[in-house]
């Protein structure tokens, strides 16, 4: 018997691997920029987030399916001596919070080294048969 539309652990696991990659280095953007108040557009920094979806109808890996803005409110803070300061003497940071990004951070690294350990089990698999098999 045989599924149609369906992908092997290794595709599964190599898949969930590259997006959580695209996932830590969209984060680690984040962390580098939480105190860019100039994104080259006179703009602070906006937090990005990788978005995912299933990479078939059927059973499959993920891949990220877009890179998106967090559009929320961005934080204002009371630094009158700043440049950047509005006229009251307030200036726009970016919305990225520290503890949030490390958690996510933290989230992606062990979804990374999850499938990680799925490709070494399958690889111990795979060996154990061809020994049983000699």
């Amino acid at each position: 018997m045989s599924v149609q539309g369906t992908t092997g652990p290794i595709d599964i696991a190599v898949s969930g691997m590259r997006a959580h990659g695209t996932q830590m280095e969209v984060i680690s953007s984040n962390i580098a920029n939480a105190r860019t108040l100039d994104n080259g557009q006179g703009q602070p920094y906006r937090r990005l987030e990788a978005m995912f979806r299933s990479e078939d109808d059927g059973v499959g890996g993920v891949v990220v399916d877009e890179i998106a803005q967090d559009m929320s409110a961005l934080k204002r803070v009371f630094d009158p001596g700043n440049p950047k300061a509005d006229a009251t003497g307030y200036i726009n940071m970016p919305n990225v919070q520290m503890p949030v990004e490390m958690m996510n951070l933290s989230i992606a690294s062990r979804a990374y080294q999850a499938n990680a350990a799925i490709l070494k089990r399958y690889q111990a698999m795979v060996r154990t048969t061809l020994e049983l098999l000699r």
